[in-house]
């Protein structure tokens, strides 16, 4: 029987599942930021916002992927994720208060897990960073993931329907974070035969650290919808992942949760 390319088939769909949130996202900011311009023209009756904090700590947390992922790059055996934590500080617009100004400073991480017969060597001298590939039969570890950790400033123009009182608000933020490399490294756990079976302990890890493959700045496009203290976020790194040059160009796309004061 003829074979059929599964595999081709799939990256078709997911290219361009990537390329839609891309076209979303620059829709969204261009829309938002147009209405926020037009709110700022006009006079309006603001909220009495005595007694709404300004200053607020935002947590992010979902998935992550990698985009445009040539065959030697296999993700999988875990789910990828992230973590986010921001200090922030929300300024109200003085000629409309249902819309504001957000920023501040904080943490964002990622991991990424690799299929487990995928080798990410981060200690090699070669000019890319080799992504290799371990043979079946091979002892290989079960778990592989790739970290970065990224110090980042977000921004964000915000709406609230109901400025004064934000526990009880449809909100909508469109926005961009800046971010600057703190530490990229790889974690390695329960070294097991081609069977599955642990050779050295479920607890056996190893790690490799090394900055030199990895952007040493990120630009990150966000964009999030909710009501109350949760929302639905979404982000896009146009940056890539690496350093150019230094390995295959792939982008990093987020979906998740955030928790909100404001």
């Amino acid at each position: 029987f003829p074979s059929h390319d599964t595999t081709a088939i799939d990256k078709n769909t997911f290219s361009y599942f990537c390329a839609t949130k891309k076209v979303f996202l620059s829709i969204a900011a261009v829309w938002f930021f147009g209405v926020v311009a037009n709110a700022q023209s006009k006079s309006s009756t603001n909220a009495n916002l005595t007694g709404r904090a300004a200053d607020h700590l935002m947590f992010q947390f979902g998935t992550d992927t990698w985009t445009n992922t040539p065959d030697s790059v296999k993700l999988g055996n875990g789910t990828s994720r992230h973590f986010n934590m921001y200090f922030m500080y929300d300024k109200p617009f003085k000629s409309n208060n249902h819309y504001s100004i957000a920023y501040g400073g904080g943490i964002g991480t990622t991991n990424i897990f690799m299929d487990n017969h995928t080798l990410v060597d981060l200690k090699s001298n070669a000019a890319t960073l080799p992504f290799r590939k371990i043979d079946a039969s091979a002892n290989h570890f079960d778990k592989v993931k790739v970290a970065t950790i990224y110090l980042q400033a977000p921004l964000e123009i915000r709406y609230y329907s109901n400025p004064a009182n934000p526990g009880k608000s449809w909100k909508l933020a469109a926005g961009v974070k800046a971010g600057f490399l703190f530490k990229s490294y790889t974690k390695s756990k329960n070294w097991v035969n081609s069977a599955g079976n642990s050779i050295y302990g479920k607890s056996y890890i190893v790690k490799e650290q090394n900055k030199r493959f990895f952007n040493a700045t990120d630009i990150t496009l966000t964009g999030r919808a909710g009501y109350g203290i949760f929302s639905f976020d979404i982000g896009y790194t146009p940056t890539g992942v690496l350093r150019d040059g230094y390995g295959p160009v792939m982008n990093k796309l987020s979906a998740g949760i955030t928790i909100s004061g404001l």
